[in-house]
Parts: structure tokens; C-alpha cells; sequence
């Protein structure tokens, strides 16, 4: 990393320090910060007193995509309606240990007994695994959130980019197009899907309905304001700057991490809950520039 100054940062100026202040607060404890009150400065020279940016990598040479909380209808029981499942932690899993991959949980029905609800396709189902947390619209009017609880140890792979390996939508991929290629290809879906053996289970949360879902923190992610992170590079809690293109320039704090969210400069943006944050989040994928706040020793 590089230590860089703050008038280096285009967009800090302008940044509303009051709302990245507020946001801060209810994560500083994670570094060590857990009298923050006793601040007394402006929220921005708060910030300045307390850090030093340092840009993570080369201007323009991060990477950032998003994420969401996915929002759909889903049931206690399988009916005809509901028929993939999402799953809690069996007994075997004891990470970081590796446990069986996707192909031969589904070959061998090793997850039966194990459903914490139901949705309505296994696409609905491999989606909320990618994002790491669903809000359910239960069938009888009630709402269940489900956040990560664990995996099963294997590496991500994108099946989006099999598609395009594959010559399916050469130029460009989205859930949609996978949406679509899985109904003209039924009976190919879950060798598809089986591309990817990374797994993961679910646990039922009880949170407020505006809060957002729970990030690798332990804490809620809220939207605008987290970042999902390599937490190898970057300690969760930190403030980061981010100057992407699809999000503009903005202080977020790194809540969170991925699978897919790894090395220097690879971070992933929560946009919120339900399908217009899924639409937004699904169009970033863009370079951009990262700057991590450095307490002051």
C-alpha cells in the first residue's frame, strides 16, 4: 500500500462526513475505536485526526462488482410450487475443513433433513448462496431472513463465466441471461450449477425489517456503506474509500467479505434489499480506485 495525502483523494471535500461518521459508529469497536463519542472534532476532521489514507493498490486497478439481499416468496414446507431448498449446517461440516462438493451433495442427497425453507427454483436458491443472505416472503404472509451460517470449503466459480465459455452471451453475462439459458435448458441446469462446488448454508435470523442482513462481521451490512472485502488485506471495520463509476465516490466501512472477494483491490458493494438493489448491484463490475483509512499509531 501506499500512503497518499488526504487532498489526494477527488471527492473527499464533498464527501457528507456526518452520515460516513454515523455509519462509523456502529462499527469502530472493531479497531479499537470504542469511544468514539469522546471525538470532538467535525466529523471530518474526526476522520483526519484519527487515520491516514493509503491507496491499496494503483489508481484505477481496483475491482469492484455488488451484491444484494435477494427478496423472493418462499415456504416451510417443499410443495409443487417450492421446490429448491436452502440449507442449515449439517453435523458433519466442521470448517475449514473441506466437506463434499455441490455435485455430490445433489448426487447423493446428502443435505436431506437439513431444509431450513423452501424456493421456488434452484436458481432462486443458487443465487441466495451467492449472495449470502435472502429475505423470504413466506407463504403465509410472514417474512424469514436467512444470513450465512457457513460453507462447504471449496472455491467459487462462476457459472456465469462457464456460460460465456461455453459461447452462450459472449458479450456480457447477467442473471437474467442465466435466468433465461436455465429455461430453454432445463435438463442441463444443475450440471451447470454443479460448476461451481462451492456450498453454502443458511441460518434464520431475527432482525429488524429495515436493517440489513448480517455481514462476516458479525454485524448489519447497511446499503451505500459496506464493503465486502479480502479481510487478509483489509481488517473488517475499516474505513475504505471508494471511486468506482457505477457508485460514485464514497466512505464505506468493510463489513463483509465473499468467496469471489479476494487479493488487493477486490472489493464488493451492498446495494440493499429486494430487486431494484439486485439490478443495480448486478451492473457493477468496473475498475476503480481504493483507499483504506489507517489508524494512527
Amino acid at each position: 500500500m501506499r500512503r497518499v495525502s488526504w487532498t489526494d483523494i477527488p471527492g473527499w471535500e464533498t464527501e457528507d462526513h456526518a452520515a460516513a461518521w454515523a455509519a462509523f459508529s456502529v462499527s469502530a469497536h472493531l479497531i479499537g475505536l470504542s469511544d468514539i463519542a469522546r471525538v470532538h472534532p467535525t466529523p471530518r476532521e474526526a476522520f483526519e485526526l484519527l487515520f491516514d489514507p493509503y491507496e491499496v493498490v494503483p489508481a484505477g486497478k481496483a475491482f469492484y462488482t455488488g451484491y444484494y439481499e435477494p427478496e423472493i416468496a418462499g415456504s416451510p414446507v417443499r410443495t409443487e410450487r417450492f421446490r429448491a431448498a436452502l440449507y442449515a449446517v449439517p453435523p458433519g461440516l466442521k470448517p475449514p475443513a473441506k466437506w463434499f462438493t455441490r455435485a455430490e451433495i445433489a448426487a447423493r442427497h446428502l443435505l436431506d433433513g437439513h431444509e431450513i425453507a423452501w424456493v421456488e427454483t434452484p436458481l432462486d436458491a443458487f443465487f441466495a448462496q451467492v449472495q449470502g443472505s435472502v429475505r423470504l416472503k413466506m407463504t403465509d404472509g410472514s417474512s424469514l431472513r436467512l444470513g450465512f451460517a457457513a460453507k462447504n470449503g471449496h472455491p467459487y466459480r462462476s457459472i456465469g463465466a462457464e456460460l460465456i465459455r461455453r459461447g452462450v452471451a459472449k458479450d456480457g453475462m447477467s442473471p437474467e441471461r442465466i435466468r433465461d439459458w436455465a429455461g430453454a435448458h432445463p435438463d442441463e441446469l444443475q450440471g451447470l450449477l454443479n460448476h461451481n462446488p462451492s456450498f453454502v448454508f443458511f441460518r434464520a435470523l431475527d432482525l429488524p425489517a429495515l436493517s440489513g442482513p448480517v455481514g462476516a462481521a458479525g454485524l448489519p451490512v447497511m446499503a451505500g456503506r459496506t464493503l465486502a472485502v479480502d479481510p487478509a488485506v483489509v481488517s473488517f471495520g475499516s474505513p475504505v474509500w471508494v471511486d468506482c463509476a457505477a457508485f460514485g465516490r464514497r466512505l464505506t466501512f468493510a463489513l463483509d467479505t465473499g468467496t469471489a472477494i479476494r487479493g488487493a483491490g477486490r472489493g464488493d458493494l451492498f446495494f440493499g434489499s429486494g430487486p431494484e438493489a439486485g439490478a443495480a448491484a448486478g451492473a457493477v463490475r468496473h475498475n476503480g480506485s481504493m483507499i483504506v483509512l489507517k489508524r494512527r499509531t
